[in-house]
């Protein structure tokens, strides 16, 4: 009795990483230590070297985790794994920046049920765009192929990222006022959560297959639309705050996942504190409208669930709104006023 032949493939993992050495090779920074290969990733903490706009005295670190979720079911419907890896780093990355962390070095985990070298080097080459992207290392990272676990293509895959920040520039949302104006940056679309009750109503209620073109898309597959990537706006957000006072002009920010703007915007407003917001005053992109429209889904439940088009949000002076919304352009955002903020709370106002 092999390994080999109880579903473990140790040829085909050492395959992989010479698959894969390119694309993870292609996203190291200068602070990146040590051969590839190894048996864990060096990262050099020399932050008198500036990468974006970025100086430090007192450094803190900052680390968080996340998944891509059951937006995976989608890509296996349409065998498509090239961009999940994107979405992988989004929701760790845009959860990093919230607190005026630089995202520094990534690390990636597959699980999956049978090791196909190719296949596994299409889904690194996402999660390698999207450390490109964000301007952070690939350091390492991990595949366990478990077939008592998983279907034989099918796979979950976990982030973990590190970033810093200067202790006095840390964004803890006390500065925020009345008066104050939230900004939103639009998302791609469902980014990577909701994904349950997309796939219930799309899939399963409508009885749409993935290739197939609702009227309400204007042309475009089921599938495609929900694999659109989770939009990365560490580019953005750190050149914004590379130009404005952290605290004077920036005052909190929210990435804005799973509960959508109820559930994440007040997260990061002090006590006391609420934002009145125009609800649809935004055009949202299309997949949002079929899911109500199909469901049919309640309003309310649709904003509790999803983005509706909001990706990100900063709480910014009354002052910096036009020179702050008038860069974000420049770095290809599309931006616009949300709301305001206004004594109350805990929940949002609705205009």
């Amino acid at each position: 009795m092999t390994y080999k032949q109880s579903g473990v493939d140790i040829d085909a993992g050492d395959e992989m990483v010479d698959l894969i050495r390119p694309l993870v090779e292609r996203t190291y920074t200068p602070r990146v230590m040590g051969l590839y290969g190894g048996f864990a990733g060096m990262f050099r903490l020399d932050f008198a070297e500036k990468l974006l706009r970025r100086n430090y005295q007192d450094p803190v670190l900052v680390g968080c985790t996340d998944g891509v979720g059951t937006k995976l079911k989608v890509a296996f419907m349409l065998n498509k794994v090239d961009t999940v890896g994107i979405d992988l780093v989004a929701m760790n990355v845009n959860d990093l920046i919230c607190c005026g962390a630089e995202p520094l070095f990534f690390l990636d985990y597959l699980g999956v049920g049978k090791l196909a070298p190719r296949r596994m080097a299409e889904i690194l080459k996402g999660v390698s765009d999207g450390c490109v992207e964000s301007c952070c290392a690939l350091l390492g990272g991990e595949t366990a192929e478990m077939p008592d676990f998983y279907k034989s293509d099918e796979f979950d895959m976990a982030g973990f990222a590190v970033g810093v920040v200067e202790r006095r520039k840390i964004i803890d949302g006390l500065d925020v006022m009345p008066g104050d104006v939230a900004v939103a940056l639009a998302s791609s679309g469902l980014h990577s959560n909701g994904y349950g009750l997309a796939r219930r109503v799309i899939f399963e209620r409508a009885g749409y297959g993935p290739d197939d073109r609702p009227p309400e898309l204007d042309g475009h597959c089921v599938g495609q639309q929900m694999l659109i990537p989770t939009r990365i706006y560490v580019r953005a957000v750190m050149d914004i705050l590379g130009r404005y006072k952290v605290k004077k002009a920036v005052k909190t920010m929210a990435h804005i996942t799973g509960g959508g703007l109820p559930g994440n915007l007040p997260r990061v407003l002090p006590e006391g504190l609420t934002v009145k917001i125009k609800r649809d005053g935004w055009a949202m992109p299309k997949i949002f409208d079929l899911i109500e429209k199909k469901g049919p889904v309640d309003r309310d439940e649709m904003y509790r669930v999803f983005n509706m088009g909001v990706g990100f949000v900063m709480v910014v002076s009354p002052a910096s709104v036009e020179p702050i919304m008038a860069r974000l352009r420049q770095m290809g955002e599309r931006c616009w006023k949300l709301g305001v903020v206004k004594p109350g709370g805990p929940d949002l106002q609705w205009a």
